[in-house]
């Protein structure tokens, strides 16, 4: 037997204890994860009996958040990100604001210094990669509008702590830090320039995976498929997202998370990046396991003991002051309810990034293990709690329906986006095609009726979208397409074809049935991911499905035209 087994154990421990208590939280209507995060506490160091590897524990659990976020990629293109730019970008900049300056005047009345303040407010406001997908995913929501505006947040705050993880230790000594940590990070450079070289460095990552990766990829993809190997297949996407964010985080000073996102949006431009998803799947399922696990191990339940009063200050200020602050930002957008509430339960946690952060503010001097204690408190119970608020959402928002006279006029308030113009030209209102989802599909779909003079109105759930579409005289409504009322804005009763570009088998269901109620006679053109969700559509006779990622668009768009006796695309 090899003398060092510490990997083989920490694996074997830590997967099996969590397979068992995940199953009891299960057994008792608890979110398994809450049995994962028992696990690591179990075998951590705070309490007796087996401890596992902090360390190796820690670099798996990085491992399972970049895989994680490869999956996010692989559902999430470029134009999605840009698509929710405007609300992302504000709002997960103000959010961090807010929350940074209740960390700061909660530390102010312990009696902590202004650096340890900054830490800790820094800590507490950003949230959790991995718990985030899991959630969105858990719920069905991680493609849907809310779920886009989740994410693209989530990018915007990895960007941003990226550039405080680079400022800190530069202004270290200025925050009453040590000198000698000061020292090993060029202080002689001065803040703007150490500024100017991370965004430097960062642009450069985003400017090389945009013009090589989106080439590179779907080619290497597709050389990988040509052999017919399903396990070389899955080891190429396994080590080009692995090896991506590696890279950028040695050549870039990029997240690994953040390279493995971008890699896995690189992959999507390929016909192979639903299979792709799908067989990595069994592994971002067992490392983000051992992600919950390593929360849970660098938690000493003693904190709850010896500071419960700041434990739960901290825990307020994760889960009520940051989800209240990202709910009214959202609204303030002009976003519906759902969406503020849902993007406000997503960001109510703390996690890999307040790790890195609490520790970087150790090594400094800045925050002493008292307040490192604190924040990996507040993440263990935000995490923990966190599937609770997201079962909640939708009760909270029939009461708040139900009683709040202001919530009931929030959501009835006129948005121009979600009603047709008057000066929409008559022939896009009678025999039109009505065009649900405005992705890589749907654009192609609507170039080429465009082309071929066929009237077509755009329903898409992107506001940035609409809004664009609108400045391009393209008839357009903003909304989900499930809803009744934006179908009947788009005019569906007297429309001669209901074309749905959007993946998500649940809502076409509904969007089938509710425009076959509005108007008996309209045919739907579908489009799936797979066979076997083809063939539950096709039974189901929802209508005409197109499958997969190859000549898609085209596809459908020859059969829209061939019903409408207009000659094919040559």
């Amino acid at each position: 037997m090899p003398h060092d087994v510490s990997l083989i154990s920490t694996i074997a421990v830590g997967l099996g204890l969590a397979m068992v208590l995940g199953f009891l939280a299960a057994r008792l209507r608890l979110p398994p994860l809450v049995g994962y995060l028992l696990a690591g506490i179990v075998i951590g160091p705070g309490t007796p009996g087996f401890v596992a590897d902090i360390g190796l524990a820690g670099q798996l659990a990085e491992i399972g958040v970049m895989l994680l976020m490869l999956g996010v990629g692989l559902h999430f293109s470029v134009s999605d990100l840009l698509a929710v730019r405007r609300i992302a970008i504000p709002g997960a900049l103000l959010q961090i604001t807010v929350a940074t300056l209740m960390g700061m005047a909660t530390s102010h009345l312990w009696g902590w210094s202004l650096g340890a303040g900054l830490v800790f407010g820094l800590s507490l406001s950003v949230a959790s990669t991995v718990v985030l997908l899991r959630a969105l995913e858990n719920h069905g929501v991680l493609e849907s509008v809310n779920g886009r505006i989740a994410v693209g947040w989530l990018v915007v705050e990895d960007l941003v702590m990226v550039l405080v993880l680079v400022l800190l230790p530069a202004l270290a000594g200025l925050l009453g830090g040590s000198n000698e940590a000061l020292a090993g990070s060029n202080p002689g450079h001065g803040l703007l320039f150490t500024l100017g070289i991370t965004i430097a460095k960062v642009s450069a990552f985003i400017a090389l995976m945009l013009v090589v990766g989106r080439w590179a990829f779907p080619k290497l993809l597709w050389l990988v498929a040509r052999t017919g190997s399903r396990e070389l297949f899955t080891l190429c996407v396994i080590a080009a997202a692995l090896g991506v964010a590696y890279g950028s985080a040695r050549l870039f000073d990029v997240s690994f998370a953040l390279g493995a996102f971008f890699a896995g949006m690189m992959m999507r431009e390929s016909e192979f990046s639903h299979r792709a998803a799908e067989e990595s799947l069994p592994l971002r399922d067992a490392f983000s396991v051992l992600f919950f696990v390593s929360v849970g191990m660098l938690f000493d339940p003693a904190v709850l003991v010896s500071d419960p009063l700041k434990v739960l200050a901290v825990v307020l200020i994760i889960m009520v002051g940051k989800t209240l602050a990202a709910f009214a930002l959202v609204l303030a957008f002009r976003y519906p309810l759902n969406t503020a509430l849902t993007v406000g339960v997503s960001l109510a946690q703390i996690g890999e990034f307040s790790f890195i952060l609490a520790g970087l503010g150790m090594k400094l001097e800045l925050l002493d293990p008292a307040g490192h204690s604190l924040i990996l408190a507040g993440a263990l119970i935000s995490i923990a709690l966190n599937s609770a608020l997201f079962a909640a959402i939708e009760p909270v928002q029939a009461w708040v329906r139900k009683h709040s006279a202001l919530a009931r006029r929030l959501e009835a308030r006129d948005d121009p986006l979600a009603e047709l113009p008057t000066t929409v030209d008559a022939r896009f209102l009678q025999g039109q095609v009505v065009l649900v989802g405005y992705g890589r599909v749907g654009r192609r779909i609507a170039r080429i009726l465009r082309e071929h003079r066929v009237p077509y109105v755009v329903a898409d759930e992107h506001r940035e979208i609409v809004e664009q579409l609108r400045a391009e005289h393209v008839p357009a409504v903003a909304g989900d397409a499930a809803d009744p009322a934006v179908l009947i804005q788009a005019h569906i009763a007297r429309a001669c074809m209901l074309v749905i570009a959007v993946p998500d088998a649940f809502s076409v269901r509904k969007m089938a049935e509710t425009a076959r109620l509005l108007n008996p006679g309209i045919e739907v053109i579908v489009r799936s991911h797979n066979e076997g969700e083809a063939e539950l559509l096709e039974r189901d006779e929802v209508g005409k499905v197109f499958v997969g990622e190859h000549e898609l668009a085209r596809g459908m768009s020859e059969h829209v035209l061939s019903r409408m006796t207009i000659p094919h695309i040559r």
